[in-house]
């Protein structure tokens, strides 16, 4: 492809920059300097400013979101997640975007990507992928909640269908773990306000076989992953 259309592609400059961005920059192709936005370049083999280009193949990352930052390219809602990545990030094509969301006030292990069909993978209720989360609650969990929630049976306020069977782990009165396999709106929420437990805090600590203690993550950080990690 030309070189204006990779240095855009992947978040650099728009076409538009690319002339003014090449000539502050350092750019080589095969080991050849390159000074055109015609010059034809690929992924493999060019290096900006010594480096090559950040996930060619695709990005995938996880994300340890902290509370009070929004699942949101919109910079009317405040912090958002976005602004914890790098800047590029928010320029490349196919657009970077979370895979799902985690609530505002909610934090925990999100993903991110370019990749549609990944997103498609992570999100569709037909794969199954377990989520799991913390919560601590305003009130002690009713034992009889991991029967209700495992039963299938729930059904939430304004919701048609009842929430998928869920795995309850009540730890302590006012603290447990919860493994979901959909994603409805506040899910963890709306299902422990049900309960008579509202959630008073909520983190997300694993997507299917992904542990955020294994990415040795704080809140803020960010780390690449690959697709069969999940």
């Amino acid at each position: 492809m030309r070189l204006d259309a990779l240095l855009s592609r992947y978040g650099y400059c728009s076409r538009r920059e690319a002339p003014g961005w090449i000539k502050r920059h350092s750019i080589t192709f095969k080991g050849k300097a390159c000074y055109a936005p015609t010059d034809k370049v690929q992924a493999e083999g060019i290096l900006l400013d010594g480096e090559p280009v950040e996930f060619p193949d695709g990005l995938y990352a996880a994300l340890y979101k902290p509370e009070g930052y929004t699942c949101s390219h919109d910079d009317g809602e405040g912090d958002l997640i976005y602004d914890l990545l790098p800047f590029r990030w928010r320029n490349r094509t196919p657009a970077v975007s979370s895979v799902g969301r985690l609530d505002k006030e909610t934090s925990g292990l999100l993903l991110l990507t370019d990749d549609g069909k990944f997103i498609h993978r992570m999100t569709s209720p037909r794969h199954h992928v377990a989520k799991v989360y913390e919560a601590v609650t305003e009130k002690d969990i009713p034992m009889e909640t991991v029967e209700l929630f495992a039963s299938g049976t729930l059904t939430l306020n304004g919701e048609a269908s009842p929430c998928a069977p869920a795995l309850l782990e009540i730890q302590e009165p006012r603290r447990a773990r919860l493994t979901l396999t959909e994603g409805k709106y506040h899910q963890v929420r709306r299902m422990l306000a049900a309960a008579g437990a509202p959630v008073l805090s909520l983190c997300r600590v694993s997507i299917g076989s992904l542990h955020l203690d294994s990415l040795n993550l704080k809140p803020g950080e960010w780390a690449p992953i690959r697709p069969d990690m999940l």
